[in-house]
């Protein structure tokens, strides 16, 4: 586990500058399907500690689920969660992001005519549990993250 705290003040001269508080989580996602139980339950745990309460918490870790899954299923290894939470005065923030190393040219696409419960419906859920979300590209890496309240 790597965890880190970060704390960027604003400089004394500028009193309408505000305080901005960010605490980082980062999870190794091995490329193994059973691996998205075991993040969700470590991210459980940093949430708790977070003092996240719980329906926000359930939010994050359904988008957690949702990005994990995505990047051992459909992306080549290596992967990584990185969790924050950032506070300013008061607003606080998750944002979930898993970064792995592209698409995965042999991955299981979805088979045509399969029910729609079965696959597909992931980035819609993070569309709907998130306040903002995305794609960041750099070199071969690939991030998708989500942004949601935590209060």
């Amino acid at each position: 586990m790597l965890s880190a705290t970060a704390m960027d003040s604003p400089p004394a001269s500028d009193p309408a500058a505000e305080t901005v508080e960010v605490v980082q989580h980062l999870c190794p996602i091995p490329h193994i399907p059973e691996v998205v139980s075991a993040v969700r339950r470590r991210a459980r745990g940093v949430l708790a500690a977070w003092a996240v309460p719980p329906g926000r918490a359930d939010d994050a870790l359904l988008v957690i689920s949702e990005l994990t899954t995505n990047a051992v299923v459909h992306a080549l290894p290596p992967a990584v969660l990185r969790l924050s939470l950032t506070d300013r005065g008061g607003l606080r923030t998750i944002q979930v992001e898993v970064t792995d190393t592209g698409a995965d040219p042999h991955a299981h696409r979805p088979i045509e005519g399969q029910p729609p419960e079965e696959c597909g419906r992931g980035l819609g859920i993070v569309a709907a549990l998130s306040a903002r979300h995305g794609i960041r590209s750099l070199g071969c890496a690939v991030t998708h993250w989500a942004e949601l309240p935590a209060a």
